[in-house]
């Protein structure tokens, strides 16, 4: 058997899988935030998910999983199917970082508000009977200050780029490939499924290098997968097929 010939068949085997590639609801445990340098372009219509606003339940599951697991939390180990790279782990553990101390930073500040917030709510059916000492009048008054300067700050920038920046951990890109060099699949995309649910698709065999520079190979892959008609986005084969 001739080398080439080897070479097609052993693409029939491995990407034959392609159409049957991995379509997964987002759990803490599955879910990736692409480094910017990670992203590529396939040229589709692209749209920025906020995990947080959108899902707010599992931004708070993977807020809390490391601080759950504590010292009991284990990576997998060396030669398990999901164990990243050295280099993906770095980046998976300062993106970590990154995530947690943006949260972590105005916390206390959140929750000093919304402790106010609750106390005023208590005590406002007792308002109208209560005499306020002068003492009281100066604190309300200067209280009344501090929380309309707060108020302007928030609404000035609950819109705005800079707000969004300091938020870009929790915004991933809808369409758009990424790189995942801790495997199982060579890359992965966030799309919408038929319900409208953004779920993650894997595609790509890891060990296999893409050809599409050689057009023999190019278009055999696309006739064997029937690119011309690659089915739905949620689907693996049409990422395998926009790839070649």
């Amino acid at each position: 058997m001739k080398q080439e010939d080897l070479y097609d068949g052993l693409e029939v085997h491995f990407e034959a899988k392609a159409e049957f590639g991995d379509s997964e609801e987002l759990t803490a445990d599955n879910f990736i935030f692409p480094n910017e340098e990670d992203y590529m372009d396939f040229g589709e219509e692209t749209e920025e998910w906020d995990i947080a606003k959108e899902k707010p339940g599992l931004w708070e599951n993977i807020r809390k999983k490391k601080e759950r697991e504590g010292k009991k939390y284990r990576p997998a180990k060396p030669g398990d199917k999901d164990r990243p790279d050295p280099e993906a782990w770095k980046r998976a553990q300062s993106l970590w970082q990154q995530t947690m101390a943006e949260y972590e930073e105005g916390q206390m500040q959140r929750e000093q508000l919304m402790k106010m917030h609750h106390q005023l709510m208590e005590i406002e059916e007792y308002l109208d009977g209560i005499e306020f000492e002068d003492w009281t009048k100066d604190m309300i008054s200067k209280s009344e200050i501090y929380i309309q300067n707060i108020y302007d700050f928030v609404e000035a920038r609950k819109d705005s780029e800079a707000y969004a920046a300091k938020y870009k951990g929790r915004t991933v890109t809808l369409n758009k490939p990424f790189k995942t060099p801790g495997g199982p699949k060579k890359s992965a995309v966030y799309v919408k499924n038929d319900k409208g649910n953004v779920v993650m698709v894997r595609f790509g065999d890891p060990n296999m290098k893409i050809k599409k520079n050689i057009p023999e190979r190019r278009k055999s892959f696309r006739a064997r997968h029937n690119c011309s008609n690659p089915g739905p986005k949620w689907k693996a084969r049409y990422w395998s097929c926009k790839a070649w």
